[in-house]
């Protein structure tokens, strides 16, 4: 994408004031998106992103640049101009930067490389999510279908010598059906996808997809109004990991911990959860939605044990977390494009199978909230506060599975959550979504089996 000697005399030349670690980072991106709604196709869009970014730290500072101008006068421009905010203190003069290129090895086939060629087909697949959606209930009043896929190239070069590139290619197909009663909306979603080529799509069971938002949203039309109070929750395997996600995950990032704004800062070793918690970051599963082969950094993307029978084992930690926190890096450096500096992220995060099945939990729980699938949140890393909707809810009575319920929101604070976790099930498994922080938008995975929080703030309706 651009000449080695074009990087190394940027190199160079960002480490002229006293800087002591430069990194170049090149990113040549294709994308395409199509959606339809109510059957009929209304977004056919495709794109490329080209560009440059430029990082230069000092210590436990760092600034960066980035521009989409490739000429060479405009490359050694940025890194000076960058440079710039790296005076004082320093040892500037010329260094001489020798780049050896490492082969990364591919864990993420893709058999078939998403192309303008395969449009016909992926509107049929369209089609056919929104039939068999719109089908489902007379109530499903309307649906909206999309599917996006990207192909990165990305190359990564450092002052130490690094120099690395890599192709990442994403596919992702989302489901939204809206259910009316005459007075009340409500709306289900599906979104599945994986680091995978259109092979993904061929090999989705797009109906089952289809109906399952489909049935969320003529579920919760037609639900009562969930009841507020401390309540026993059981949440749902897969997508449910978003809660520690959000309400966990983002505190043991070092973009948080470094700086002692997270509730888990200075904890490792200490018991942080239930001894039945396990929680784990992932970047390696084969073609999962959050895998990389090297991370935006350059370096290995690894399996990061966070959490082990409750105990706190360890941070997600980039480059400049492994500085200030004086620990290795973990492979967790991620941005969202050229544009963005790289910073401690998520990859594929779950809490790890227990023992329990799903029918125990449930027969198990004399009362309480079963959250089957949960929607947004927010959450304050400082305090590990959050707020989640339930997207579907159910109430359980007498250790069943009984009305739906809408309207539920789960209100804690993460670490009381973690400790609160009394039954662990045995039947792991991962949604997708898309995680925004301070690099950007990126795509993930939150994962769990069945869990049940012993007791939690529901927020609902007084008296329900």
């Amino acid at each position: 994408m651009i000449h080695p000697t074009q990087i190394q005399d940027m190199l160079q030349a960002a480490l002229e004031t006293g800087g002591d670690f430069a990194e170049v980072f090149v990113e040549d991106r294709t994308n395409g998106q199509l959606g339809m709604t109510g059957g009929v196709v209304d977004t056919a869009l495709s794109g490329r992103d080209f560009g440059i970014g430029i990082r230069i730290m000092k210590e436990h500072f760092s600034v960066y640049a980035y521009t989409s101008d490739m000429s060479d006068q405009s490359l050694i421009r940025l890194a000076k101009s960058a440079a710039k905010a790296i005076r004082g203190g320093g040892a500037p003069g010329t260094h001489a930067i020798t780049l050896h290129p490492h082969a990364i090895p591919n864990q993420h086939p893709i058999a078939i490389i998403p192309d303008a060629s395969q449009k016909r087909a992926k509107i049929d697949m369209m089609r056919r999510a929104h039939e068999a959606a719109s089908q489902y209930d007379p109530s499903i009043t309307q649906t909206s279908i999309g599917i996006s896929n990207s192909i990165q190239n990305v190359l990564i070069a450092n002052s130490n010598g690094l120099l690395v590139e890599d192709t990442r290619t994403y596919t992702r197909m989302r489901i939204s059906a809206i259910a009316t009663d005459g007075e009340h909306r409500q709306s289900g979603f599906r979104g599945p996808g994986a680091y995978a080529g259109t092979e993904f799509l061929e090999n989705l069971n797009i109906e089952e997809n289809a109906r399952h938002a489909a049935r969320i949203a003529t579920t919760m039309v037609k639900a009562g109004y969930a009841p507020s109070g401390r309540l026993p929750v059981v949440i749902e395997n897969g997508f449910g990991g978003v809660l520690f996600h959000e309400a966990c995950g983002h505190g043991l990032e070092s973009t948080a911990v470094a700086h002692g704004t997270s509730v888990f800062a200075n904890k490792i070793g200490q018991q942080v959860a239930s001894p039945l918690v396990t929680a784990i970051d992932d970047g390696t599963i084969p073609n999962a939605w959050g895998s990389l082969n090297i991370d935006d950094e350059g370096a290995p993307t690894q399996r990061n044990v966070l959490i082990e029978n409750g105990i706190l084992k360890g941070y997600l930690i980039d480059r400049m977390g492994s500085r200030q926190m004086g620990v290795p890096a973990t492979g967790s450096g991620r941005r969202q494009s050229y544009k963005f500096a790289p910073a401690s992220r998520m990859n594929n995060t779950f809490i790890a199978n227990g023992e329990s099945t799903r029918e125990e939990i449930i027969a198990n729980t004399e009362y309480g909230i079963y959250a089957k699938s949960l929607g947004g949140g927010s959450v304050n890393t400082s305090t590990s506060e959050f707020n989640f909707a339930v997207e579907e809810a159910y109430m359980i009575r007498n250790g069943k599975i009984a009305e739906p319920v809408k309207g539920a929101t789960l209100i804690g604070k993460g670490i009381e959550t973690l400790q609160n976790i009394d039954m662990v099930g045995n039947n792991l498994d991962h949604g997708q979504g898309m995680c925004g922080s301070v690099s950007g938008s990126l795509p993930v995975n939150c994962g769990q089996p069945t869990i049940r929080v012993s007791e939690m703030t529901v927020g609902g309706r007084k008296g329900e």
